[in-house]
C-alpha cells in the first residue's frame, strides 16, 4: 500500500471553513479506524485541527461518507456537531452530486449508459457480486458513466452514482468486462505499485450545511504517469 500515507503535516486539504473540512485522501489511507489498528483519516485530521488551532483536549469530528482503503480522492467530514447530522441528511437525500474517475481495462460496449444490478455483499472475502436480478440478500446499485478519454492502455471512465454499495462501482464496472487499473479483488490481472486503485473521489458538489452557499470542490489527481495523461 501506499508510503505516503496521510499524518498532520502531509493532509490535503481541499476546503476548510467553521463547519466542514474536505480532504484528498490518499490510496491506503482508511476514513475510519478498522481492526487493522492502523490510524484513521478521521483522527489525522483531529491531529491537525488540534496543532493548526492549538485546541486544548479533544477535537470533534464527524465522519460523513468513507471511500475504500485503496481509493483516492474527496472525503467530507463535521467540524462540528450542528454540521453533521445536516450533512447526514443531504447525503441520505441524494442532494450532494459526487463524481468519480475511473482508469479501466476494456472499452465499455456503450461510451456512455447506466448500469442497473443488484449487489450481495460476502462479509468473509469482503467482495460485492453483482446481479442482473434481485437475489436474496440484494441491493439495488445504479450508476451512471461515460467514456472521457482513450488512453494507450486504459479507457478513463467518468462515472456518478445513484446509489452508495459496498464496492458499488469496482463491482459494476468489473460485472461489464471493465476491472479497475489495479483492482485485483475485482479482476484486474495486476497490482498498482502503491497498492491503490485507480479509482478517485474527482468532485463533489453540494450546498453548506450551515449557509446554504453552493460548494464545489474537485480533488487534484494522484501523481503517477497513467492519471497525468488524462489531464
Amino acid at each position: 500500500m501506499s508510503k505516503t500515507l496521510s499524518n498532520k503535516d502531509n493532509l490535503q486539504v481541499l476546503y476548510e471553513d467553521n463547519h466542514i473540512i474536505i480532504v484528498n485522501k490518499r490510496a491506503g489511507d482508511i476514513v475510519q479506524g478498522d481492526k487493522t489498528g492502523d490510524k484513521p483519516l478521521s483522527d489525522v485530521i483531529k491531529d491537525y485541527l488540534k496543532d493548526k488551532y492549538n485546541k486544548p483536549g479533544n477535537v470533534y469530528l464527524g465522519v460523513v461518507h468513507r471511500l475504500d482503503r485503496p481509493t483516492t480522492g474527496i472525503v467530507l467530514f463535521s467540524k462540528t456537531s450542528k454540521a453533521l447530522p445536516r450533512l447526514n441528511k443531504l447525503f441520505a437525500e441524494k442532494k450532494a452530486s459526487k463524481t468519480y474517475w475511473a482508469l479501466v481495462k476494456n472499452v465499455p460496449s456503450n461510451t456512455e449508459g447506466t448500469l442497473v444490478h443488484w449487489l450481495k455483499k460476502n462479509p468473509k472475502n469482503n467482495k460485492s457480486t453483482a446481479y442482473i436480478k434481485e437475489t436474496e440478500g440484494s441491493k439495488k446499485a445504479i450508476l451512471h458513466y461515460k467514456v472521457i478519454r482513450a488512453l494507450d492502455n486504459y479507457i478513463l471512465l467518468e462515472i456518478s452514482l445513484e446509489t452508495g454499495r459496498h464496492h458499488q462501482i469496482r463491482s459494476q464496472l468489473a460485472s461489464i468486462g471493465c476491472p479497475i487499473k489495479g483492482d485485483l479483488k475485482y479482476g484486474f490481472d495486476r497490482s498498482n505499485k502503491d497498492g491503490s486503485i485507480s479509482l478517485h473521489a474527482r468532485k463533489l458538489e453540494f450546498n453548506h450545511p450551515v449557509s446554504n452557499e453552493s460548494i464545489s470542490v474537485m480533488a487534484p489527481l494522484p501523481k503517477d504517469p497513467v492519471w497525468d495523461a488524462c489531464l
